[in-house]
């Protein structure tokens, strides 16, 4: 698959997962919803991998990558964006979140010594204002309290631990098959989020209905094992810095959704906010496909010599 079409099925994968995480809400505590969603995906690409002969076995120091990936891409990340949740709007916690892409772009520079190019930035800017647009009715409504301050900075932790995993990803990439990655990273995640419902006392309650059910396996085939296996294709390909923008993307999609499904009024908000998110989207697209074009040419040029 190429990259636009890798991107595009993410962001549309990724960007619905928020309607299926709604139906997973009541019976069955978060920690436990999230326990089980990983442990089914891992199972599910670790027997892939041994099906198709695929290696599963490392090195002491590659597990430690694979940990690593677990904890920040596979726990810690979603556990802090689900415990926001209960403190801010899904709006506060949308724009804390997207914070991601500028997260992507910083520690890419930290620790990977990648610089972003100007093009990148802007987009990235334009990526930002326009979810600020998309969102101010209801950010406009928000009353800073404790409990918002608490939800911020929960939001923003998830984000500082989503970025990070993007770029050890992106590091254990450079080493490493973007199926083993996954499938051992969510082993990990699995494991962790076993250990913090243990700690925090969860019951582990199940709730049979279809809508449970049903969104769990959407979540598990589609919203991890699917959409993460493409990210990461993705990442290998652009880096974190560029495509950490489908974090961007995620709440236009859920916007759309809302408004097909839940009967959302489209304001000028709504519509200027869109139109800022794409083209910021088109510019980082756009310059990656040149830095992919040149990559490609120096590499000819290198092997015709």
């Amino acid at each position: 698959m190429n990259n636009p079409l890798i991107y595009a099925v993410t962001v549309l994968v990724w960007g619905s997962t928020w309607l299926a995480i709604n139906y997973q809400l009541g019976v069955v505590p978060l920690e436990v919803s999230v326990f089980y969603r990983y442990a089914l995906a891992a199972l599910l690409l670790l027997g892939f991998c041994w099906v198709t002969g695929r290696t599963l076995r490392f090195s002491l120091a590659q597990h430690r990558l694979f940990a690593g990936v677990g904890a920040l891409m596979f726990c810690l990340n979603y556990l802090m964006a689900y415990a926001a949740q209960q403190y801010v709007s899904s709006a506060l916690n949308a724009l804390i979140f997207s914070c991601v892409l500028w997260l992507n772009i910083l520690n890419a520079r930290i620790f990977l010594k990648v610089r972003s190019e100007r093009e990148v930035l802007l987009g990235a800017a334009l990526g930002m204002l326009g979810i600020f647009v998309l969102f101010w009715p209801s950010l406009a409504a928000v009353d800073v309290s404790e409990a918002v301050l608490l939800g911020g900075a929960c939001s923003l932790l998830g984000a500082l631990s989503a970025s990070l995993g993007n770029v050890l990803s992106q590091h254990a990439l450079t080493q490493l098959p973007v199926m083993q990655v996954n499938a051992w990273g969510m082993s990990y995640g699995a494991l962790f989020n076993l250990l913090v419902c243990l700690g925090l006392g969860r019951p582990f309650l199940f709730d049979p209905s279809p809508a449970y059910v049903g969104s769990l396996l959407y979540l598990v085939l589609a919203g991890s094992i699917v959409a993460f296996v493409l990210y990461l294709t993705l990442v290998s390909r652009i880096g974190a810095h560029r495509a950490g923008y489908t974090v961007v993307m995620f709440p236009v999609v859920a916007t759309l959704l809302a408004v097909v499904f839940e009967g959302l009024e489209i304001s000028s908000w709504l519509l200027a906010g869109m139109a800022l998110v794409l083209t910021g989207n088109i510019m980082i697209l756009r310059q990656g496909r040149k830095t992919s074009q040149v990559t490609r040419q120096f590499s000819g040029n290198e092997n015709s010599a």
